[in-house]
């Protein structure tokens, strides 16, 4: 992280602690400005990170056309409205048309947008146009499904709630028989 940038939210990190009643020079307090700071820079490392460096050339020929899917993708993702956390699973899917990426690189595209401020419904859309950019497969299929502090510890306080999205591109949006197989995989018991 860059030195002015640390600063900054170190400052408001103490001036917020402040502002809360609290003294930053307690004991319990006084290397939280710093720990706030690092935590921040983990949690929105997403806006700093190259899309070409996390892939790193793992995009490779491939005469598939039958359909792959990684699903349970944990994700943490901070709300854009109230900068509180968001998590839960990505399932993804894709057909190839003559190319393939690395299983992991979808678990990385899934952090590269969960890492920044987000909406769950903008996040799934990123995942899914992403893949299609850089894959330009017969289809690519997103779900999440995520538990929103927003709504749990805060506002209707719902602690079961789960916030379910989803982007179908290509040959899953146009063909239902093909979504649907999709959906049926993901809801399938995990190994």
């Amino acid at each position: 992280m860059k030195d002015n940038k640390r600063k900054k939210l170190e400052a408001n990190t103490r001036n917020l602690l402040e502002l809360l009643g609290e003294d930053p020079k307690r004991e319990g307090l006084m290397n939280t400005p710093k720990r706030v700071a690092k935590a921040w820079d983990f949690l929105t490392k997403g806006y700093t990170e190259n899309l070409d460096d996390l892939i790193n050339n793992a995009i490779f020929e491939g005469e598939s056309k039958d359909m792959v899917i990684v699903k349970n993708i944990e994700f943490y993702s901070l709300c854009e409205h109230h900068m509180i956390p968001f998590y839960g699973k990505a399932h993804i899917g894709y057909i190839p048309d003559g190319k393939i990426i690395g299983l992991s690189k979808l678990a990385r595209i899934t952090d590269l947008f969960a890492q920044r401020l987000q909406v769950q419904e903008r996040l799934t859309n990123q995942i899914a146009q992403c893949l299609q950019d850089v894959l330009n497969p017969r289809g690519v299929a997103v779900v999440l499904e995520g538990k929103h502090f927003c709504m749990l510890s805060r506002g209707v306080q719902k602690q079961n709630s789960i916030a379910t999205s989803s982007s179908m591109l290509g040959i899953f949006r146009e063909k239902e028989s093909t979504r649907n197989e999709f959906l049926k995989l993901i809801q399938m018991n995990n190994i």
